[in-house]
């Protein structure tokens, strides 16, 4: 983006206009981009693509939530001296500005999609909030409780924070994680579809495939009969996935991977590799920067590299 500078003529030989709209610049953009960001589009009543584009910054301004995104509007007729001072060659032009200074900015109309995506990377310039701080403290403390197998309390904590946030996707699916543990899959997968399909957070791809793990799973009153088939046949790889759904879903995770990677070295491309896919289910449910998930990928590159 091109070199900006803020309007910064003096006073002094400026009509009344011109000073309302550069005192109005400093309050509404320069003092507002210090706690939020603000985005300045130029326009003008003759331009058509400045009217494509208008609802599409209005609504993904409206989705950002929380205040954290503002609008400006300058129309490059009325109010030249502004249009001047940033050199506005063509419209529709949007600029950025977080901290008090212009920081991005683009030329011409834009999709909803590249609008959203445009502003989601401007808000990750902000500093969080002491609000942020603080729910992202109580997000830490519920997963801790539910770390530690405190199920039902951390899903009472994911709950109450859901309702102080709905629009964030870890805390629905520590929601629907908690709920999981609790053994209430359709409640969890009733919060994982208020959460658009293609969020890559990686919290919801864990909780998602928590789900498909549960849906999966065969009762653990099973255990005795799959422990059965595998003893009288090792080669029952079936069997072993079955029961490594029934051990993952009671909890005994070593158990489970220990069943998979016996599959996987005896016979890796069985049923087209379904072994390895069971066990990558599992270490994306329990997260792949988890400590457990790092040693069985470790044993599992050791019997696919040997």
């Amino acid at each position: 983006m091109a070199s900006l500078s803020p309007p910064n003529s003096p006073l002094g030989g400026l009509s009344a206009d011109d000073r309302a709209a550069i005192d109005a610049f400093r309050r509404d953009v320069l003092e507002a981009s210090l706690t939020s960001v603000v985005l300045v589009r130029f326009t003008a009543d003759w331009c058509g693509p400045c009217k494509q584009l208008a609802p599409v910054i209005e609504k993904a301004v409206a989705e950002s939530g929380q205040g954290r995104v503002k609008q400006v509007t300058v129309d490059i007729d009325r109010q030249r001296l502004i249009a001047d001072q940033f050199r506005i060659q063509s419209v529709p032009t949007v600029y950025a500005f977080v901290g008090g200074q212009p920081v991005d900015g683009f030329v011409g109309a834009k999709s909803e999609r590249e609008v959203k995506a445009w502003i989601d990377k401007l808000l990750t310039a902000l500093p969080p909030t002491d609000e942020e701080v603080s729910l992202d403290a109580l997000v830490e403390a519920a997963n801790a409780l539910l770390a530690g197998g405190e199920a039902e309390q951390a899903a009472q904590a994911f709950a109450a924070l859901a309702q102080e946030a709905p629009d964030r996707a870890d805390i629905l699916a520590g929601y629907a994680r908690a709920l999981l543990a609790l053994g209430e899959v359709e409640g969890a997968a009733e919060v994982l579809a208020t959460i658009p399909a293609d969020s890559k957070d990686q919290a919801v791809v864990q909780a998602r495939a928590a789900l498909d793990l549960a849906k999966s799973a065969v009762p653990s009153a099973e255990l005795a009969a799959f422990e059965a088939r595998i003893a009288a046949d090792p080669a029952d790889h079936q069997a072993r996935l079955d029961l490594a759904s029934a051990l993952f879903a009671a909890g005994q995770r070593d158990a489970a991977a220990d069943q998979l990677l016996a599959a996987i070295a005896a016979d890796r491309d069985w049923n087209e590799g379904a072994a390895r896919a069971q066990l990558l289910k599992l270490i994306e449910a329990v997260g792949f920067g988890d400590a457990w998930s790092v040693g069985i990928r470790r044993r599992l590159s050791q019997i696919l590299f040997a």
